[in-house]
């Protein structure tokens, strides 16, 4: 499993701490909590859509499917909330408008 969590981990990196950072906007829409929530469940399950005794496509089903839910999620985030956890994902401070 810790390889698997491994390997998953090289591959969402970025987009795993903008997701984050989008969790702790204080904007951030009540359905990204609750997909977030349902991902990790997926994650953690022992059910999935290919199991993991499979080899190769038992890994590879989470390898595919974690990204790409990830993606969709935050290309559903409002632009503002996205961009700002994309800026705190790469380490840039957060910019204040003076408008």
């Amino acid at each position: 499993m810790w390889k698997r969590l491994l390997a998953l981990w090289t591959v969402v990196r970025g987009d795993a701490k903008s997701l984050f950072h989008a969790l702790r906007h204080p904007e951030a829409p009540s359905w990204l909590k609750v997909g977030t929530a349902l991902l990790l469940l997926y994650l953690l399950s022992p059910i999935d859509l290919v199991p993991d005794v499979i080899p190769v496509l038992g890994v590879v089903d989470d390898l595919i499917i974690i990204p790409a839910v990830i993606r969709w999620m935050l290309r559903k985030l409002p632009a503002h909330i996205r961009a700002h956890a994309q800026q705190r994902a790469s380490g840039q401070p957060d910019v204040v408008d003076m408008r």
